[in-house]
C-alpha cells in the first residue's frame, strides 16, 4: 500500500468529478499532478500542486480551482482538512485512522511492504565495477562497486528484471603492461632479480602471480624473447586477477550475473558489426576533426580519420572510431560492447563509472541512442573520490598494492555492512570523505550506527515483550487496537513508515540508492526520540502493564523494524539484533 499513491487517486478522483460537473473542462493532462509530503510539517500531512499545473490549460486562476477541489476532498472520509496556502497549493490533513492503518498493512506484507511494480519486469542491465584486471581493487571501486550493487537491489525490489554485469577491460595495452609485470615475478620466482622498471606495476600482489606461472611452467619461458610468453602470461595474469577480484568483491557482499571480455569483441567482427550498423544509418564518415579549443585531448588527430556522427544524438562534436592507422580508437569496442547489450534485449542501460570518465557520458549516450533507434535510454552515474582518514591524517596507500589503498584494506578495517552503508551516504557524484575512526564510533553522528541501534532497541522490546507474556507475533500485532496510538510522536513515526513506499519508488525512477541510506536515518532518527519521549512521558513507553495498549506500541516497534530491515536489505547492509 503506497499512501501517496492511495490519496493522488483520490485527488485525481475529485478533479474529474470537476470536470464532469463543468467546474473543469475536459482533456486536462493529470500526468503532472502530485501528492507529495509538506515541505513543514506543520502546513498538514500532504500536498498536491493540482491547482498550480492545471490552472494554465484549464484556463482558471489556480486559486478557484484550489477552493473547487477542497470542497470534492472535504466529501471524503480519509481527508480532515483541506486548506488552500499561497497561490494555490493545496494541505492536506488524513484522518488518524488512515496513519494507524500502516501498522496492520506493513505486517501483513512483512519484508515485501513498499515492493513495486513500477518496472513492470522491464530489463535492465547495470554494468559496475569493471575495473581494470591489473591488480586488486582500490578504494575507488569500492563505491562504485556499491552503488551498482545496492542500485541492482533498489530496482529489482520495485519490479525491474536486474542483471548485474562486470566489463572486463582485457582488450588494451594495460594487459600486455600486467603480462610483463607479472614476468618480472615468475623471474623473481626463479631466484632472479626482478626489473620492476617504470611503467610496470609494482605491487606485492604479483609475487603470487609469478609463483604460480614458474609451478605451470618451470623454467620454459626463461630468457625466451616477449613474443615467446606474452600471449600466455597475458591471460594467465589476467585470470588470476580477475580471480583476485571476484574475491575483494564477494568480501564485500557484491556478486555479478555476468561478466563480459573486452578481448571477446576482437577478431569476431563485432566491432566492424556495430560500425556497419551505424554506416547504415549514415553516422560514419571520414573526416578531420576540428581542433579543439584550448586543451586538446588524447582522441583528436589533425589527420583524416573515421568519425561517429555523435553530434546528431546530442554530443558536443563527433568522435573517433578509428585511426589514420587503420586501428579502433578506444571508442570503438565500447560501443559495440553497449550495442551487444541492445541486442540482448535489455530495456534499460546503467553505467556506473568513475568521474574521471566524464567527458565519455555524451558520447555514449549518443552511441547508444544511434544503435537502439532511441529506444533504449542509458543513464550514466559517475562516482566522485573517497578520501581516506585516520587518526585526523589521510590514510596512506597500501604496500601491497604498491600505489592505492585496496578495496580489501577498507573492509578488514571497517567491515563490510559499515562500509557499504557509509559509501551511500552521500549522493554518488559527491566527493565522500571516509573516516575510519568515525564510522566505527558508536554516536548519533555514525548513520550506520544510529541505523542499526534502532534495529537493536526494536528487537530488545520484542524480547522484553516474550519475557513478559506479552504475544507479540505479527498476526496479533496486526490485529491490535492501533487506535491507541494517538500521540503526535507515535504519529510522526506512522508518517514516517508511510513514506516507505513512495521512497521506494521515487528512488528507483532516479536510480538514486543513497535515498534509501537517507530515509533509514531519518526513521531512526524519528525511532529514537520517540523511545527518549517515554523517558520522560510514562504513556509513551512501550511496555505498559495493559497488554492491549502494549501490543499497540509493540506493533508500531515492530513496523518500523520491518521497514529498517527491508531498506538495509536494499543496501546489501545485514541488521543488527544485538549493540555489544
Amino acid at each position: 500500500m503506497n499512501l501517496f499513491a492511495e490519496i493522488r487517486s483520490a485527488v485525481t478522483d475529485a478533479l474529474g468529478r470537476m470536470q464532469a460537473e463543468g467546474a473543469l473542462p475536459q482533456g486536462l493532462d493529470l500526468g503532472q499532478v502530485a501528492v507529495e509530503p509538506p515541505r513543514d510539517p506543520a502546513h498538514g500531512d500532504m500536498a498536491t500542486n493540482a491547482a498550480m499545473v492545471l490552472a494554465k490549460p484549464a484556463g482558471k486562476p489556480p486559486r478557484e480551482i484550489a477552493d473547487g477541489l477542497a470542497a470534492k476532498l472535504m466529501e471524503d472520509p480519509r481527508i480532515a482538512g483541506a486548506d488552500v496556502a499561497g497561490p494555490g497549493f493545496l494541505n492536506l490533513r488524513l484522518a488518524p485512522a488512515l496513519w494507524q492503518g500502516v501498522i496492520a498493512t506493513v505486517l501483513a506484507e512483512g519484508a515485501g511492504y513498499g515492493r513495486s511494480q513500477i518496472g513492470q519486469g522491464q530489463k535492465v542491465n547495470v554494468e559496475f565495477v569493471s575495473a581494470n584486471p591489473t591488480g586488486p581493487m582500490h578504494v575507488g571501486h569500492v563505491r562504485g562497486a556499491v552503488v551498482g550493487d545496492a542500485l541492482s537491489n533498489l530496482l529489482a525490489f520495485a519490479g525491474w528484471n536486474v542483471t548485474r554485469e562486470y566489463y572486463i577491460n582485457d582488450g588494451g595495452a594495460q594487459v600486455d603492461v600486467l603480462a610483463r609485470s607479472a614476468y618480472e615475478r615468475y623471474r623473481e620466482a626463479h631466484g632472479l632479480e626482478p626489473e620492476i622498471r617504470e611503467g610496470l606495476y609494482p605491487g606485492d600482489y604479483l609475487i603470487p602471480v609469478g609463483e604460480a606461472l614458474k609451478a605451470k611452467y618451470s623454467d620454459k619461458l626463461l630468457d625466451q624473447p616477449e613474443s615467446v610468453w606474452l600471449a600466455d602470461v597475458r591471460d594467465f595474469a589476467t585470470e588470476m586477477m580477475m580471480e583476485m577480484i571476484r574475491q575483494d568483491l564477494a568480501a564485500l557482499g557484491v556478486r555479478m550475473d555476468l561478466y563480459s571480455s573486452e578481448k571477446a569483441l576482437y577478431g569476431t567482427g563485432k566491432i566492424e558489426g556495430a560500425i556497419e550498423t551505424l554506416r547504415a544509418k549514415g553516422l560514419i564518415y571520414e573526416g578531420v576533426l576540428e581542433p579543439p579549443k584550448g586543451k586538446t585531448p588524447d582522441d583528436w588527430e589533425p589527420r583524416e580519420q573515421t568519425l561517429f556522427r555523435s553530434t546528431a544524438h546530442g554530443d558536443d562534436v563527433d568522435r573517433p572510431v578509428k585511426k589514420s592507422d587503420g586501428s579502433w580508437t578506444y571508442f570503438a569496442p565500447d560501443i559495440a560492447y553497449h550495442f551487444d547489450k541492445v541486442q540482448r534485449g535489455y530495456d534499460q542501460l546503467i553505467d556506473i563509472l568513475g568521474a574521471d570518465h566524464g567527458g565519455y557520458v555524451k558520447r555514449m549516450k549518443a552511441a547508444v541512442a544511434a544503435l537502439s533507434d532511441n529506444r533504449v535510454p542509458l543513464d550514466i552515474k559517475l562516482i566522485q573520490l573517497v578520501k581516506l582518514w585516520k587518526d585526523g591524517a589521510p590514510f596512506k596507500m597500501s604496500k601491497r598494492a604498491g600505489t592505492f589503498v585496496t578495496l580489501r584494506d577498507v573492509v578488514e578495517m571497517a567491515g563490510a555492512d559499515v562500509t557499504r552503508f557509509i559509501m551511500l551516504t552521500r549522493k554518488n557524484d559527491v566527493a565522500l570523505d571516509f573516516d575510519f575512526d568515525k564510522v566505527l564510533e558508536q554516536s548519533k553522528d555514525n548513520p550506520v550506527f544510529y541505523v542499526q541501534y534502532a534495529n537493536a532497541r526494536i528487537n530488545s522490546v520484542l524480547r522484553k515483550a516474550a519475557e513478559a507474556g506479552i504475544a507479540a507475533d505479527d498476526a496479533t500485532l496486526a490485529a491490535a487496537d492501533h487506535g491507541q496510538l494517538a500521540h503526535p510522536a507515535e504519529l510522526a513515526m506512522l508518517k514516517k513508515i508511510a513514506e516507505w513506499p513512495r521512497l521506494v519508488e521515487i528512488a528507483a525512477r532516479n536510480n538514486e540508492p543513497h535515498r534509501v541510506a537517507f530515509y533509514l536515518y531519518e526513521l531512526a532518527s524519528e525511532f529514537h526520540g520517540l523511545w527518549n519521549r517515554g523517558n520522560d512521558d510514562a504513556s509513551l513507553r512501550f511496555m505498559q502493564e495493559d497488554a492491549a495498549v502494549a501490543q499497540a506500541k509493540i506493533a508500531l516497534v515492530r513496523a518500523t523494524g520491518v521497514v529498517i530491515c527491508a531498506g538495509l536489505a536494499i543496501l546489501g547492509v545485514k541488521p543488527v539484533e544485538e549493540m555489544r
